[in-house]
């Protein structure tokens, strides 16, 4: 419940004018058959006693009683307005202290959720579907919200006007109170019922629209690849499918809300038709003692009584709902952070680094690395290569800890990396993805995002290393350019190198470069590779480097390279080496050496050509 904290007070608030709404709401038909009856009485010659409430029955016969109400009729219409006056006063501060609460209970949910979300293990986020968490922390929110809001101070009224409604009508006349109560049990049955009846209906809504978002998602996403395969049609089917798998869900929902609203509005009128009918009866054959006046107050306070008891099924299936979407924000909540040690370390990491006989697998049955063991000296280059699957980039996963260990160990300068501080760990490695993510801002706010307030100066020097200082030049608003969401209005060689610029900009012990040179040409592959070179040696940056990349120009230099097949390591060693070495890596140098000379072939027939045609 710390969702509550600082609104108790204002829901405290709003109950009390609830209480005094509804004294007011049973107070207003008192007046009104009070008045009637005295009138009535008046001209029927009868003295009745006056049939109002304790204080105004003292307040009339402290001044001459009926006499001086007739002659003043005034009086209970002003004690009307000035009800109905304080009425909405009190419906005001309701409305507003439960629309603050409510919001402010509805930010707390959403900074918690966003904060939970945050500290939550990279393999949760990888599972999870990102339009589905996009609708648990919005639409699923404003449910909550919406149910505060409107329905939870509700819940108290409804309760407290059936019990205040029976308790005064019992008082008047018991026999009319039973006629009165004939059809509200059914109609509370029916409430309960309908609750349990859409439980399940809320829920399959819910999932579908969050199928939905997913999909919606997933599209805006990868829109590029949509555009190059075609598959604009496939995605609108697919859209189509899930909007119409929702749309039926919320067909059959609104089917089964207008069967309830129009069962319990049948009721409500039979009922109130049959307070009605007993009451004239009772009246007009004197079966009991019955005023005009209170009989107007029966047909009142029943109209009451069913209104809370008909809106019980809406708060009912609202609860409902809302319970539906607490419990979608708390399979979120529930989910075990990422933890720290509190014995971890935050030891240097320009150390060496050890694979020692490392073992993991994402699923018990398929292992993706076997044994995997090699060591790194401090500010050496190390070339991973590897057919897609073979383990490379889950070997930097687990360097980094977003996944452990199953065997073996990794060590950073002889500590095992489980007991490195996680968050010192990442904060010191670098990682350019071959997908770098771009936000919404400026080219200079996306570079210097990596560190607080960086100088001018610093940006610049990490644009000219990533070979992006040129380009960024070129562009008319120079640095201060909008990139557009995610990157959009750069090219895919751009981004990776602005993403590059923003990795060196920040201080590293290590760097890992997981194909993300794969966009980038061979001489600006070669130029960001020198710049990097050139810092290392000039004593700048003594990162250590993992470089994975299917470019074996790109591996060449490395000080030496690990060749990954079956998530074992087949080959290492240098470029000059493994090429004269029987093995995967010369059979793809080879593969790679003759794609280069056919390619070289056809350019220069290519511009050959041009000169035979002018002879």
């Amino acid at each position: 419940m710390d969702f509550m904290r600082g609104n108790r007070l204002r829901y405290v608030g709003a109950i009390a004018t609830v209480a005094l709404t509804v004294t007011i709401g049973f107070l207003t038909p008192r007046v009104l058959g009070g008045t009637v009856d005295a009138i009535v009485d008046h001209l029927n010659g009868t003295d009745n006693p006056l049939n109002f409430f304790g204080a105004m029955n003292d307040y009339l016969y402290a001044r001459g009683g009926r006499e001086y109400l007739l002659a003043r009729l005034w009086l209970p219409a002003l004690m009307l307005v000035v009800l109905n006056v304080l009425n909405g006063v009190f419906q005001y501060l309701r409305g507003r202290w439960t629309a603050q609460a409510s919001e402010s209970i509805a930010k707390n949910i959403r900074d918690r959720l966003y904060a939970h979300l945050q500290v939550l293990p990279y393999d949760y986020h990888v599972k999870a579907q990102t339009g589905d968490l996009i609708q648990r922390c919005t639409s699923d929110v404003e449910t909550i919200r919406r149910f505060l809001s409107g329905q939870v101070v509700e819940i108290f009224r409804a309760v407290l006007m059936i019990i205040v409604a029976l308790v005064i009508m019992l008082g008047i006349h018991v026999q009319m109170t039973l006629y009165s109560m004939i059809l509200v049990p059914p109609l509370f049955l029916f409430a309960m019922l309908f609750f349990n009846w859409v439980r399940k209906s809320f829920t399959q809504m819910d999932e579908a629209e969050g199928k939905m978002s997913a999909v919606l998602q997933e599209n805006l996403t990868g829109v590029r690849v949509v555009r190059a395969f075609g598959r604009q049609k496939f995605e609108v089917d697919k859209f189509n499918a899930a909007n119409d798998d929702l749309l039926k869900k919320h067909r059959r929902l609104c089917d089964l809300l207008a069967v309830y609203w129009s069962a319990s509005d049948a009721l409500s009128m039979t009922q109130t038709g049959v307070t009605l009918l007993m009451g004239v009866f009772i009246v007009a054959r004197g079966w009991g003692e019955l005023t005009v006046g209170e009989m107007t107050i029966f047909v009142s306070y029943i109209s009451m009584l069913l209104w809370p008891i008909r809106q019980l099924g809406r708060i009912l299936s609202d609860m409902g709902k809302s319970f539906v979407s607490l419990n979608r924000i708390d399979e979120i909540l529930s989910q075990k952070p990422e933890t720290e040690d509190e014995n971890a370390i935050c030891p240097p990491l320009n150390r060496t680094i050890e694979f020692d006989n490392v073992q993991f697998a994402y699923e018990k049955a398929n292992p993706v690395l076997r044994g995997v063991s090699f060591v790194v000296q401090p500010g050496q280059t190390v070339a991973i290569l590897g057919a897609t699957g073979s383990g490379k980039s889950t070997l930097m996963h687990l360097l980094q800890r977003l996944y452990e260990v199953d065997a073996g160990a990794i060590r950073i300068g002889g500590e095992d990396i489980r007991n490195i501080k996680k968050s010192h760990l990442r904060a010191r490695i670098g990682l350019i993805l071959q997908e770098p993510f771009l936000y919404s801002r400026t080219v200079r706010a996306n570079i210097g995002i990596s560190v607080p307030d960086p100088a001018d100066e610093e940006i610049y020097s990490a644009a000219r290393t990533a070979a992006a200082h040129e380009f960024i030049q070129e562009f008319e608003n120079g640095y201060e350019t909008l990139v557009g969401e995610r990157g959009v209005t750069l090219s895919g060689g751009q981004k990776q190198r602005v993403a590059i610029a923003r990795t060196l900009l920040r201080e590293n012990d290590i760097l890992i470069f997981d194909d993300s040179l794969s966009a980038v040409d061979t001489e600006t592959d070669k130029a960001i590779r020198e710049a990097l070179k050139e810092q290392r040696v000039s004593g700048e940056v003594g990162a250590t480097t993992f470089i994975i990349s299917h470019r074996l120009t790109t591996l060449s230099e490395a000080d030496f390279i690990v060749v990954l097949d079956g998530g074992k390591i087949v080959q290492q060693g240098t470029h000059n080496a493994l090429i004269h070495e029987d093995g995967l890596y010369r059979r793809i140098y080879q593969i790679q050496a003759a794609l280069e000379e056919e390619l070289g072939r056809d350019v220069g027939e290519e511009e050959t050509a041009p000169a035979r045609e002018t002879r």
